[in-house]
């Protein structure tokens, strides 16, 4: 749908993660970092000395420094419908002109993320949005502006796929209204669903479908 002239288009935010739990994460990044360095540069400096500790701890320590410092400033926001996530830099998909939208469901250390996957122009960037994240019967979610929003701008990209994640996230908002505790709504059971035993899984389109028609 076209904004009308001169109406200023809304901005959500969409981190799921507070800025605390964010950093608190940049931060465990930086030890693992400063840990796995040193360790590996000991092992090359054995060899070649102190130049070759130096150089071994910085292959290994930079990359994973810089990981930390892009965790620390990631953020993500909707404008209209456009997706944003900012981390070392800024990528922004339009879900109108996206080519693929896809769930993905991360699962780390017995915390299952459901994730948004959304690429397309230009250069096929690729942001994700995390809608929840799962442990045991507990968790976070998105709030319901953002969920909204999410929903509403999917609903307008007009694909029948587009549609059917729409009406995932409607239905998370109704859960949501109801009051059902985390083990019912549509998020949480799509998560306990997907096969165990891998790191990052895409659910297939038809999966998902087959799931939202046996929602309320």
């Amino acid at each position: 749908m076209t904004e009308p002239a001169g109406k200023p288009v809304e901005t959500v935010d969409l981190d799921l993660l507070d800025q605390a739990t964010v950093r608190k994460r940049a931060r465990n990044v930086v030890i693992a970092a400063l840990i796995v360095a040193a360790a590996f540069g000991g092992i090359v400096g054995l060899v070649a000395g102190p130049l070759g500790f130096a150089v071994g701890a910085a292959a290994v320590g930079m990359p994973l420094l810089l990981l930390a410092y892009g965790e620390s400033r990631k953020t993500s926001w909707l404008t209209g419908s456009e997706v944003s996530v900012r981390a070392l830099g800024t990528r922004m998909v339009d879900l109108r002109t996206a080519d693929r939208l896809d769930v993905v469901i991360t699962d780390v250390r017995g915390m299952r993320t459901v994730g948004l996957l959304v690429a397309g122009p230009p250069k096929g960037k690729a942001v994700t949005i995390s809608l929840a994240m799962y442990a045991g019967t507990g968790g976070r979610e998105l709030g319901v502006l953002a969920l909204r929003r999410i929903a509403d701008a999917l609903a307008s990209v007009g694909s029948t796929h587009a549609l059917v994640l729409s009406e995932l996230v409607v239905a998370q908002l109704r859960a949501e209204a109801r009051g059902d505790g985390a083990a019912a709504r549509p998020l949480y059971r799509l998560a306990s669903a997907a096969p165990q035993g891998r790191m990052a899984q895409k659910l297939h389109p038809q999966a998902v479908a087959g799931f939202v028609t046996t929602l309320e």
